[in-house]
């Protein structure tokens, strides 16, 4: 990793619809030995509830937790709280910001990219979504916002797996996978997963990400032999008979090439190409492979703001290639394809 990635604090945006326990997760990261500093930035202490016998200071909006956390809200603007964190004394080890129940992700990811100091010491880490086995369908039909909090995710926490039955948890995981297949998915009673699992997963675990072809979602059952190096619990996809969901709301594209790309067209296309369909790419993220360069650069996208750097090295015997990930409404797929292909050195 570059030396200005690695020093500035990773962020990151925690959503979830009301309910479905991200008060549980952040209470986990308030008052366990973890032996880490995170400053937690929540909308309201009130919903959150805090034990007051874990916090030992309060000054105005702050809270110091007996393990080092700090907790603060977002009264007004977060770019103003960021400010005032970076400006503390004792650097935190990664910085949580919780969006409201109701909102759309997007604007606070977003605040990661737009404002110069706190790009210059911070970076957007990843989106964890907390989702609600048990109601996670029905908000999905009326709710919106619920469906761009799962596009919008990194990270997937499952909750409340133990209140649905197996049939209804493999239904409700198809329908997460119909609109977002790239998202690394959790599934917790109580939101009892390891907090390195949710916390600092190092520009959105690309690697990972983008090893998932997210072509096992529509395979025909004769397909199932061949490994599609999932990860973790991905493989029971596979079952026999279980519904493949495709969400006709959102679509998902990937595109790999092993020729290395023109930075000098890809990079013009890439901006174009969100300036003017950004409305409609909810997320973008990539490794690319440039010509003649010894560096991979990684890049990811909220709507029309895009951040990217070099890496590292490409190493010996890794494999050269570019991959990019677009999550989005309506997304003109045939457009993407072609002027991806444009950028291809030939």
């Amino acid at each position: 990793m570059s030396e200005a990635t690695s020093q500035k604090i990773p962020v990151t945006v925690l959503t979830g619809y009301l309910g479905a326990g991200k008060t549980t997760l952040l209470n986990r990261i308030l008052s366990e030995n973890h032996g880490k500093k995170y400053a937690v930035i929540v909308n309201e202490f009130g919903e959150i509830g805090i034990d007051n016998d874990l916090i030992i200071g309060a000054d105005e909006e702050v809270f110091e937790m007996n393990n080092g956390c700090i907790c603060c809200t977002v009264r007004g603007d977060l770019v103003r709280i960021m400010d005032g964190l970076m400006k503390r004394k004792g650097k935190f080890d990664a910085i949580i910001v919780e969006t409201t129940g109701l909102a759309d992700p997007a604007p606070v990811a977003q605040t990661f990219f737009v404002d110069e100091d706190v790009q210059k010491n911070a970076r957007l880490d990843a989106v964890v979504t907390v989702a609600d086995a048990k109601w996670l369908s029905d908000r999905l039909k009326d709710a919106p916002e619920a469906k761009n909090q799962i596009a919008f995710a990194d990270v997937i926490v499952l909750n409340k797996t133990d209140l649905v039955s197996k049939g209804e948890l493999a239904e409700v995981e198809a329908r997460i996978r119909g609109i977002n297949p790239y998202a690394k998915l959790h599934r917790t009673e109580r939101c009892s997963v390891a907090l390195a699992d949710v916390l600092d997963r190092g520009a959105f675990d690309l690697d990972r990400i983008l090893d998932i072809e997210p072509d096992f979602l529509q395979a025909d059952d004769h397909d199932h032999d061949h490994d599609h190096h999932h990860h973790g619990h991905d493989h029971h996809h596979h079952d026999h008979g279980l519904k493949h969901y495709h969400d006709e709301d959102m679509q998902s594209l990937s595109l790999k090439t092993d020729k290395p790309l023109d930075p000098n067209v890809f990079m013009p296309w890439l901006q174009n190409l969100v300036q003017v369909e950004g409305g409609k790419i909810l997320r973008s993220k990539g490794i690319l492979a440039f010509h003649d360069d010894d560096d991979r650069y990684v890049f990811q996208g909220v709507h029309m703001m895009l951040e990217g750097n070099h890496q590292r090295k490409w190493q010996e015997g890794e494999k050269r290639e570019s991959r990019l990930v677009f999550i989005g409404r309506e997304l003109p797929e045939e457009a993407i394809r072609k002027g991806f292909e444009s950028c291809i050195v030939s």
